[in-house]
């Protein structure tokens, strides 16, 4: 039987940096909102790896002023932010099959070169969507039981090769319920490897002793809205700034 390949035809909404109003929103952020902030965790020099899902978005806010690659296990270094619409090419995709632009000097080869540079332990830091994750860094983000999947995909062998982990994810399902526990209740992808996490709600770090260190909190949402929302240890030291936007 043929397989076909479906692409998502998928272009620049915003500017790289920034939104056109410069307004940051009161309340959970969406998506874009989360990837802009996770940029900023993004250091001159990295080599980076972006899971599928809101990771992909972070591609569009890299600071313009430092130099980042980023990779995707399909066989792709170098990649750009989303392209405008008259710069889609359909053979450009990442490992999200969705539309990409590459970089001056951007190198493309084998999905087996690609991941020789995963498990040689060649990328700085992996940011890697996730269905639950649990307060010490436990991470679940391949499978639902009883639902149709495509299988785990590169998720293993980044959680296992990555020095750096930081996941994107809604702090709570669509039906109300946290997404970050005590334990996980999905089959798990990693262990004790999460490193920080950014929702919606809240900037946070998971800590080596176990638990949910709140760093910062989405402008106009409070510390008692986030730790409603935490079903796994939430700490919570002194003042806690909002997210900045730069």
């Amino acid at each position: 039987m043929e397989q076909r390949t479906i692409t998502e035809t998928t272009v620049a909404e915003k500017s790289k940096n920034s939104f056109p109003d410069k307004k940051i929103p009161q309340g959970p952020l969406d998506k874009n909102r989360i990837a802009q902030r996770i940029a900023q965790e993004v250091k001159d020099g990295n080599y980076v790896n972006l899971g599928i899902g809101i990771p992909t978005l972070v591609a569009n806010y890299i600071p313009s002023d430092i130099n980042v690659m980023l990779q995707s296990e399909n066989g792709l270094l170098g990649i750009g932010p989303f392209p405008t619409l008259e710069n889609v090419d359909a053979d450009m995709i990442n490992a999200g099959k969705q539309t990409v632009t590459m970089q001056a000097g951007s190198s493309l080869f084998s999905s087996a070169e690609s991941f020789a540079m995963i498990r040689g332990e060649h990328v700085n830091l992996t940011i890697l969507g996730a269905m639950e994750v649990s307060e010490n860094g436990d991470i679940a983000n391949w499978k639902i039981p009883g639902k149709m999947v495509k299988g785990m995909g590169g998720a293993m062998d980044l959680v296992a090769s990555a020095k750096n982990i930081i996941v994107a994810m809604q702090h709570v399902s669509k039906d109300g319920k946290s997404k970050l526990l005590k334990n996980c209740s999905l089959p798990i992808t990693g262990i004790s490897c999460v490193k920080k996490i950014v929702t919606e709600l809240a900037v946070l770090e998971v800590m080596l002793s176990g638990g949910f260190k709140l760093l910062e909190r989405a402008p106009g949402v409070s510390i008692e809205e986030i730790k409603n929302a935490t079903q796994g240890k939430l700490i919570v030291e002194g003042e806690i700034p909002e997210m900045i936007f730069l």
